[in-house]
């Protein structure tokens, strides 16, 4: 089906300006009120879904009433009688992404960034307190306006409203695998900390033009979330503050309860870092952070079983020998294959994200087909599974 030259009888469409998995945003005239808005046309085949159709709706609704200077007005939404497709008519952002920002300059300058993250983070307390998760927060989702200099986040909702649907199956969600927190990863229901993980991710790419995890496969980057400690920012880009590096590397935590507990605490605590200090929520956290690592060293050491007597060494008969020398090496393959299996879930997860993912994102991973990818591990599991 063709793009229609007006939608709903009065936005008179001009040139797109993108186009993802889900929708095309087309530059429009709003004829009733003289002005330019953006129109994103939902992709056709999202019109059979009624589940998504139904949640659509009620999220557009929510984002409607979120009025705040960072975030991106959402004026209209309905769908066109005349070609049937469901839309949201937008404030329109003259201006640059970050993701085209980061496509430009690969890092941002240090004062920047704070700036962008410290509107991003009134933006994002201010839909939390309303009861609006983001969901999908990621460069592209923050516009820099031209004319003020204000950062705004866009697409707020429609994440929330592609969750459950045929073409997001099994508790997956819509985003760029990288910035997607642990538990949405797993599939679990994401909450305001979860937001603040996802620009976390965008606060360490914007200052060291990497992603906390690098990967070249969904297996390893699966791995890399529940295993790898995320390398200190200073150790990329010395001149970062490290009060700074340690406030945006809080966010990364993987469990939500030793993230801030609000975007306000994170601006403070940015705006904080880059001037040397630290505040209370931060030195809060980081103390929690130490208490759990010596609680977890000091439980792990009590369940060690008490050494045995020391005895004079007596020879082994051969087979035992034998038998002792295997067991070892049993007990690390079978430990290994359960801890590939445990993450097996997540990659599904993670690929079907991919899969779904806007066109949108920056530094997509160097990874090949994720069908591709899960066959190879399934194959690897047969293979030491024997």
């Amino acid at each position: 089906m063709s793009t229609p030259a007006e939608v709903a009888g009065r936005y008179r469409i001009e040139r797109r300006l993108g186009a993802g998995g889900m929708s095309t945003v087309f530059r429009a005239m709003d004829t009733v009120l003289e002005r330019p808005v953006a129109v994103k046309l939902l992709a056709e085949h999202l019109a059979d879904d009624e589940d998504f159709v139904a949640r659509f709706r009620r999220e557009a609704l929510a984002a409607a009433r979120l009025q705040h200077p960072n975030i991106v007005q959402v004026f209209d939404s309905g769908q066109d009688t005349e070609s049937g497709r469901h839309y949201i008519v937008m404030e329109i952002v003259e201006g640059l992404s970050c993701a085209d920002m980061l496509r430009e300059h690969k890092q941002l300058e240090i004062d920047g960034t704070i700036g962008i993250l410290r509107d991003a983070c009134h933006g994002l307390d201010y839909a939390h307190r309303a009861g609006v998760v983001h969901r999908d927060v990621k460069p592209g989702n923050l516009l820099i306006a031209e004319e003020t200099g204000a950062t705004k986040l866009a697409d707020f909702g429609i994440a929330k409203a592609a969750e459950q649907t045929r073409i997001t199956q099994v508790g997956s969600v819509l985003g760029t695998a990288a910035y997607l927190s642990p538990e949405q990863a797993r599939g679990d229901e994401a909450g305001p900390a979860s937001d603040i993980y996802s620009l976390g991710v965008c606060a360490y790419q914007f200052l060291t033009g990497r992603l906390p995890h690098e990967y070249s496969s969904l297996t390893e980057l699966a791995l890399k979330q529940q295993q790898d400690s995320v390398e200190p920012i200073t150790a990329l880009r010395p001149e970062v503050p490290r009060e700074l590096d340690q406030a945006i590397r809080l966010c990364l935590e993987r469990e939500p309860e030793m993230r801030y507990g609000s975007a306000l605490d994170l601006a403070r605590a940015l705006e904080a870092g880059a001037s040397g200090e630290t505040t209370d929520a931060t030195r809060a956290l980081a103390a929690a952070d130490v208490t759990d690592a010596t609680h977890a060293l000091r439980t792990q050491s009590l369940r060690r079983p008490t050494a045995p007597p020391r005895q004079a060494p007596t020879a082994a008969p051969p087979a035992r020998r034998q038998e002792a020398t295997r067991a070892p090496a049993k007990g690390r393959r079978w430990g290994g294959f359960l801890a590939l299996l445990a993450a097996l879930a997540a990659i599904v997860v993670l690929a079907l994200v991919l899969l779904t993912a806007n066109d949108d994102t920056v530094q997509a991973p160097n990874a090949s087909d994720p069908s591709q990818q899960i066959q190879e591990l399934r194959d690897f599991l047969d293979e030491h599974s024997r």
